[in-house]
């Protein structure tokens, strides 16, 4: 489906967003600006936009909120098709450079395997460290003295692009 997907699309744009940046920001407001990352990326420009479940502000043209949208939308479902096999693609790569952490099997999903590696090895660079499961073991580990985070203390990480400064209460 992918590639039928990107046969057939008249534009498309991919944003990653590091495990840092969502540790500092949150996960919802990364979503939201990789979002209108990726909208700005794009030519030509839509005239409208469907996004699956959540409205989306400050993308500089209407757009409707679609409630599970991948289900009734075939360019939302496009778009789902493109994010979860570039996700899939990642982890991949990530289990070359991390292979104990069978990033490839899970794919980033909290799974058994995944917590039993994360117990074993503790967190990588990769893992978010704001998640519940990966914060927890990295405090044991810390106590342990083999990695160590700051409980309580968010990395800052600015925004990106411009266009983000609406998502945080600035000018549209």
């Amino acid at each position: 489906m992918y590639d039928a997907v990107l046969g057939c699309a008249e534009a498309y744009s991919v944003v990653i967003i590091p495990p840092t940046e969502i540790d500092g920001r949150g996960l919802h407001v990364c979503n939201l600006a990789g979002m209108r990352r990726a909208l700005a990326m794009l030519a030509p420009r839509p005239h409208y936009v469907l996004t699956d479940g959540f409205k989306v502000d400050g993308l500089g043209v209407p757009g409707l909120a679609v409630w599970k949208g991948d289900q009734v939308a075939a360019c939302v479902a496009a778009a789902s098709v493109v994010a979860k096999v570039t996700r899939d693609r990642i982890m991949q790569d990530l289990h070359n450079d991390w292979p104990k952490y069978g990033f490839d099997m899970h794919k980033g999903y909290v799974t058994p395997e995944h917590s039993a590696a994360l117990e074993r090895h503790g967190p990588c660079d990769e893992h978010r460290f704001s998640y519940v499961n990966v914060a927890a073991v990295a405090r044991s580990k810390r106590r342990r003295g083999t990695v160590g985070v700051a409980p309580g203390v968010a990395a800052h990480v600015p925004a990106q692009l411009r266009d983000n400064v609406a998502m945080e209460g600035g000018p549209r």
